[in-house]
């Protein structure tokens, strides 16, 4: 057992043994090493003001992701390279490709939030050689400018990337044999106890010690991608202590694809999901590049979108729709249950102590079924949900309702089904005196609350009117969607 994690900071090695289990990275860069280059704008992952990129060797290869240093901790970094704004120009003071491609297109007027947006296309920089407007569009939703605008600056992502200069004025690209080989060096399999003032940051080697650590510790935070985490800490100012981390734990991070559908580890973060649920599941593609920022879908993991039992989280109204299951360990063994009972009530699952998602299993929909997943939210990209609503329909051959499975959230106290709703639909022709005749039924089925995103009565009437949306997109009457007041943003 050690007591110090290990990274690359830029160019720099460091060991490090006094830190807390909720110092951020922000705060170690901008406090500790004087990096003040990386901003503090939101203290959410909302702004992108503190973007950085760090790097895992991943199958052999170095992958670089931008993420979000404010909800970052500094136990999350051990085996990683963190690369910061100050590490791009050159020693000679000549600016990389991307940062003298926004002073040449006036991308900055009051700069406080061009190193974060400099990281961001950075990112898509080191990553895509031919990147589309809607590329460049996709890496900047989590980079948020007060003053400047966009457009400038996707002039300035276009600019650099349709010439892309030779990697000799990149560091990463320049350097990187010598950071993998660095970082091949720092073991990954060895449990890591840091203790400071008190507290303590537990990383463990393996699958197996993270679940005896969990089992000894059951009290513990487990902390995977910190997207919703490092908000207790900066918004509530929450003290956790143990804290566990897993981000780095292989054997969480598999996606496999099988016979009947997807097995999805618990620590599969929303962008290394997307690819394959998008090519099965394209509804549910659509959903995941909605969900935050690129920042944010880097960190945050579909395991902990479960876990946390947030009734508003944008995943599981989807997976419930679907029929996904769980499976749960502990130091007992594992087990599995349907993903909708894991919802007991606000804040609470079934879950016994010491018991944690170690991975999520997603049906494909029939061939011959009709699924869809609907987001509501004060904007468009990288907002948090109103409501969400998702349809799993299976059609007979005469046209009637053979089986259906609708599911809710933002619309009750956990994530849920409309059980009464799909009582109403189930063996009936699928029509619009059907559907006019159901759509009442969500009122037996929710009791919503009204709160700073909506009202009771903006979410009832919402979720209505997207059953009717749901039954024009398919009974092949899309175009009659501009007749309804569907009250999406």
């Amino acid at each position: 057992m050690k007591d110090a994690i290990s990274f690359i900071l830029n160019n720099e090695s460091v060991s490090l043994n006094d830190f807390g289990p909720t110092d951020t990275l922000l705060d170690y860069l901008r406090l500790r090493k004087r990096l003040t280059g990386t901003k503090e704008g939101c203290a959410e992952g909302d702004c992108g003001a503190c973007t950085v990129l760090i790097g895992r060797l991943v199958d052999g290869s170095l992958r670089y992701e931008t993420v979000n240093a404010c909800i970052r901790f500094v136990g999350s970094l051990h085996g990683t390279h963190i690369v910061t704004i100050e590490h791009l120009a050159g020693k000679d003071g000549v600016l990389h490709p991307v940062q003298q491609a926004m002073v040449d297109f006036h991308g900055s007027q009051c700069g406080f939030c061009t190193p974060g947006f400099v990281m961001s296309l950075y990112g898509l920089w080191l990553t895509s050689d031919k990147p589309s407007r809607a590329d460049i569009e996709k890496a900047l939703q989590g980079n948020l400018c007060r003053c400047t605008g966009y457009e400038p600056i996707i002039r300035a992502a276009e600019s650099v990337t349709a010439a892309k200069p030779s990697t000799l004025f990149d560091p990463i690209e320049r350097d990187r044999a010598s950071i993998m080989s660095r970082l091949w060096a720092i073991p990954l399999n060895e449990t890591i106890v840091v203790s400071s003032n008190g507290c303590r940051t537990i990383i463990p080697g393996n699958l197996t010690e993270f679940t005896a650590a969990y089992g000894a510790e059951p009290k513990a935070t487990i902390v995977a991608g910190s997207t919703d985490v490092g908000l207790w800490v900066t918004k509530q100012m929450r003290a956790l202590n143990p804290v566990i981390f897993i981000n780095h734990l292989s054997e969480l991070q598999s996606i496999a694809v099988e016979e009947n559908g997807i097995s999805i580890g618990a620590g599969v973060t929303y962008a290394q999901a997307f690819t394959v649920l998008a090519k099965h599941v394209p509804a549910f593609g659509r959903l995941i590049d909605r969900i935050g920022g690129q920042q944010v879908r880097n960190m945050g993991t579909i395991g902990g979108n479960i876990a946390n039992g947030s009734p508003i989280g944008d995943t599981p109204p989807a997976l419930i729709s679907l029929g996904a299951t769980l499976t749960l360990r502990s130091t007992s063994g594992t087990r599995s249950m349907p993903l909708e009972t894991f919802f007991v009530d606000y804040g609470k699952q079934d879950r016994f102590a010491g018991e944690f998602v170690e991975k999520i299993f997603v049906p494909f929909p029939a061939q011959d079924s009709h699924f869809a997943v609907y987001k509501i939210s004060k904007r468009r990209d990288e907002d948090i949900s109103a409501l969400c609503a998702a349809y799993h329909l299976q059609l007979g051959p005469t046209g009637t309702v053979d089986d259906i499975r609708i599911a809710f959230g933002g619309m009750a106290a956990t994530p849920k089904r409309a059980n009464r709703l799909e009582q109403a639909l189930m063996g009936k022709a699928w029509n619009t005196d059907t559907i006019e005749a159901a759509r009442d039924a969500i009122d037996e089925d929710f009791q919503p609350l009204t709160d700073w995103r909506a009202t009771a009565e903006y979410r009832l009437l919402t979720a209505k009117n997207l059953l009717t949306r749901f039954f024009l997109e398919t009974s092949g009457q899309g175009q009659e969607l501009q007749r309804f007041a569907l009250a999406e943003v």
